[in-house]
């Protein structure tokens, strides 16, 4: 099979149906693996890098709409006279929304395919997004109730959005290109600071937030142009459609493709059972995902508020600090790309959760310091996001990777869910260590950072136990599409 390249310029004319240039008869004959072989082996297309373009933008807007949150939570807290357990329920809905959409779109997704999980759940987190700017003021009540809106949309789509991409890519090129993609969506989170920093003072928290009805456009055009993984379609013994696929994401005839002859029956997605069957990897992801996320969104929610009144600064003036943190997010997600190639998604995993570990200990030990001016506290949360939101470009199709493709969009929601569980605790923990019926105020936010952010090293240090125990390493091997 290494002997046989299957490039789109490679089908004669004429020809019988997947006979290749040279005489060569196309694979076909066997099984879907074969046949799967011989289609890696062609170039990446025009329509591979919109999808891929496409899905990214519609995740850019994801986190954008999540990480603005934060910024409008520190404009409202005060204005509307919340206290610390209603600004962490105006934080955390999300988080259990997010639980929900992982849960049921993880399920969906491995019945009905990827892409219609993602273009839909694009439209529910979008609307939801921009009904938050219509609300009566004060109505904290209706603002947590539509952020569960988003966090279900948002990751109903998530789900399917790792698995399509680790599944439309050729392997020699899937660690890096399903890594990279992760890249660009720290740009969300530093779009989310500089809207915060330019725009609260001009058009205030209701404009701001009514800019997260832009993922509409996204999620119509991926209706319109993203192809279902042809993995995901083999994996259901849906040859005929993985054909047509196929042939939509090589932009060749679809008859120049040959179907595998040893059709896989068609079978119903099972439950999350399947997964529990499993124990030690259902544990493993729910530990990491769950670990590594509530140290993350522990300081990327909180970490607005704590900084205005820790410094005694306004909101949008915290939000400029917060823009060097989403480059050095972006520069460490580039960094945990490109590391797995060199020591494979268990070694990166393990930089990456340790370097968060010794962080957050570093917060919870120098918060008070200032070096040249600058806040201590500001200078490692900037560096810290590196490790801690960088290494997601590894873990989020580590995840994918290690399971078979027809457990794959279940894989990820369990993953996703766990990441919910870590949006509930992070925004929870400082509230409770703060009091949650005391009024956010400089004093209660001062003694609070040491103790939460002790317990988020703990966090951080239980996904990297669970990484070292795990010894699972799937980079350059090809998924089981069993």
């Amino acid at each position: 099979m290494a002997d046989v390249t299957f490039d789109p310029q490679d089908v004669v004319q004429g020809s019988p149906p997947g006979r290749l240039r040279d005489g060569v008869q196309a694979p076909g004959v066997a099984r879907a693996q074969d046949w799967l072989d011989a289609i890696e082996q062609s170039r990446l297309t025009p329509r591979y890098y919109l999808t891929i373009f496409l899905i990214v933008l519609q995740e850019m807007f994801e986190f954008y709409d999540f990480f603005l949150v934060g910024y409008l939570v520190s404009v409202l807290a005060p204005g509307w006279h919340l206290t610390y357990g209603q600004s962490a329920m105006m934080l955390l809905s999300s988080g259990v929304g997010a639980i929900a959409g992982a849960l049921i779109g993880g399920q969906i997704a491995d019945i009905v395919g990827r892409k219609r999980i993602i273009w839909a759940g694009g439209l529910i987190f979008a609307l939801g997004a921009a009904g938050c700017a219509a609300i009566p003021d004060g109505a904290w009540i209706q603002f947590s109730l539509l952020r569960f809106v988003v966090g279900f949309g948002s990751m109903a789509a998530t789900t399917s959005q790792n698995p399509l991409i680790v599944e439309i890519t050729p392997t020699r090129y899937r660690t890096f290109i399903s890594s990279m993609m992760v890249v660009p969506v720290a740009l969300g989170t530093m779009f989310a600071a500089m809207v915060s920093a330019a725009l609260l003072p001009v058009i205030g928290w209701r404009g701001v937030a009514a800019t997260g009805a832009l993922p509409i456009v996204t999620s119509l055009l991926i209706a319109w142009i993203v192809p279902e993984s042809v993995r995901w379609l083999l994996s259901r013994g849906r040859n005929a459609e993985a054909r047509r696929e196929a042939a939509r994401l090589l932009g060749v005839a679809e008859s120049s493709i040959t179907l595998p002859s040893a059709a896989a029956p068609d079978r119903k997605a099972g439950s999350f059972v399947e997964l529990w069957r499993d124990q030690k990897r259902f544990w493993w992801v729910v530990v990491i995902w769950t670990g590594i996320s509530t140290g993350t969104y522990g300081v990327i929610l909180w970490g607005p508020t704590i900084l205005s009144q820790l410094l005694k600064i306004t909101a949008h003036e915290a939000a400029h600090y917060f823009i060097y943190a989403s480059i050095a997010s972006m520069l460490g997600r580039v960094l945990f790309a490109v590391l797995p190639l060199h020591i494979g998604r268990r070694g990166a995993a393990i930089v990456g959760t340790a370097a968060s570990v010794v962080v957050m200990l570093a917060i919870f030990a120098f918060y008070r310091e200032f070096v040249g001016g600058w806040s201590v506290f500001a200078l490692l949360v900037i560096a810290g996001a590196a490790f801690y939101s960088g290494m997601f470009s590894n873990i989020s199709p580590y995840v994918v990777e290690v399971f078979p493709v027809s457990l794959g969009g279940r894989a990820f929601g369990l993953a996703q869910a766990a990441n919910g569980v870590g949006k509930i605790l992070g925004p929870v923990c400082l509230a409770l260590i703060a009091g949650s019926q005391d009024v956010v105020s400089p004093k209660a936010t001062t003694d609070a950072i040491a103790p939460a952010f002790l317990f988020l090293a703990v966090c951080e240090l239980a996904a990297l136990i669970a990484i070292l125990a795990f010894r699972r390493e799937p980079h350059g091997r090809p998924m089981d599409i069993s």
